[in-house]
């Protein structure tokens, strides 16, 4: 019996899915929706220049807002289904691969439901793929949500 179920989410239509997906297969689980906030992408956004360090404290503060954003989102989702009792919301900073399987491992998840992104070609070799990596080191099932 699956008593606590991960989704990790960001702002994508796979991420909706798997808390859809979430929400009807598994009825009677305790639900966290998880964003990570990857502190790469605030490296990336701001390039290596010495001015661009000024910019890094705004940046994240945009990832936050944005996290905030997202997460408030899958809240009203649960609310309109009824699920506020059983559903929370947690926000962490790290690489969102590991991050993930460091969060299913110390906060007893028995499940974690991924959406998939559906990358192609070599954007996919190059970047690889979190729903893929996140299956392969998890300690608990992964579904991946097309």
């Amino acid at each position: 019996m699956t008593n606590h179920v991960l989704v990790p989410v960001d702002d994508s239509e796979r991420s909706t899915k798997a808390l859809e997906f979430v929400f009807e297969e598994f009825p009677n689980a305790r639900i966290t929706a998880l964003h990570v906030i990857d502190p790469a992408d605030f490296y990336a956004a701001t390039g290596v220049d010495g001015g661009a360090m000024a910019n890094y404290e705004q940046i994240r503060e945009n990832h936050e807002r944005q996290a905030k954003k997202i997460l408030k989102r899958a809240h009203e989702q649960a609310a309109e289904r009824g699920l506020e009792g059983r559903f929370e919301t947690d926000e962490i900073l790290g690489g969102v691969s590991r991050s993930i399987v460091e969060y299913t491992e110390e906060h007893d998840v028995d499940h974690v439901v991924i959406g998939s992104h559906g990358r192609t070609g070599a954007s996919r070799i190059l970047l690889g793929s979190v729903a893929e990596t996140v299956a392969r080191r998890s300690p608990v099932p992964v579904t991946i949500v097309r």
